[in-house]
């Protein structure tokens, strides 16, 4: 299976400068100067990393095999691939998209509240998306304070949501229409 380490954006500058959505914890050594990498759509690489910079949180990339902003601009959307056994499995607190869907959402207090059909990467931070029994959807933060416990093995997320997150919450919301005193409504 193929992982995205990272989306090719917009073309910066005039010498084949890129700059990238990253999609990997680990760029550093993602995006190391002579690594080769693969791309999707296939025959847009293979890409070699040839210089990199940080600039404001944001990567910028420059490949060997692209020279000028034209190349560059060709590039954009392309994604930057790798083959799943080439990732490390050091980490345990990270997870790829295919290992997240279909796991069963529970409530911390144990109702079940869904299933994760999707992960939507954002630039603050990934979102689950989470079908509720009743088909509505709903887009949870993938924060440690909100999904404390993500269980592969035993196929299932734990979610503590603060009230009204999710889509089902909006059929528990108590609306008051408050009048000030027994004034008369204006007419």
């Amino acid at each position: 299976m193929l992982l995205t380490v990272a989306r090719i954006g917009r073309a910066h500058g005039l010498r084949g400068e890129v700059a990238l959505d990253v999609r990997t914890d680990a760029p550093d050594e993602r995006l190391a100067v002579d690594t080769v990498l693969r791309t999707d759509p296939r025959d847009a690489g293979p890409l070699t990393v040839a210089a990199t910079r940080v600039q404001q949180g944001r990567w910028y990339v420059r490949f060997a095999e692209v020279t000028d902003r034209t190349a560059a601009e060709a590039l954009r959307g392309v994604e930057l691939v790798v083959d799943s056994g080439e990732q490390d499995d050091d980490e345990d607190d990270a997870w790829y998209p295919h290992e997240l869907v279909g796991l069963r959402a529970e409530h911390v207090d144990g109702r079940v509240v869904g299933e994760v059909v999707g992960l939507e990467h954002q630039p603050a931070h990934d979102l689950l998306v989470v079908r509720e029994p009743d088909g509505q959807r709903s887009w949870v933060p993938f924060v440690r304070a909100i999904v404390p416990l993500v269980d592969v093995p035993g196929g299932r997320v734990v979610l503590d949501p603060p009230g009204g997150l999710l889509a089902s919450d909006s059929a528990n919301l108590v609306v008051s229409d408050e009048t000030h005193g027994d004034e008369p409504a204006a007419g």
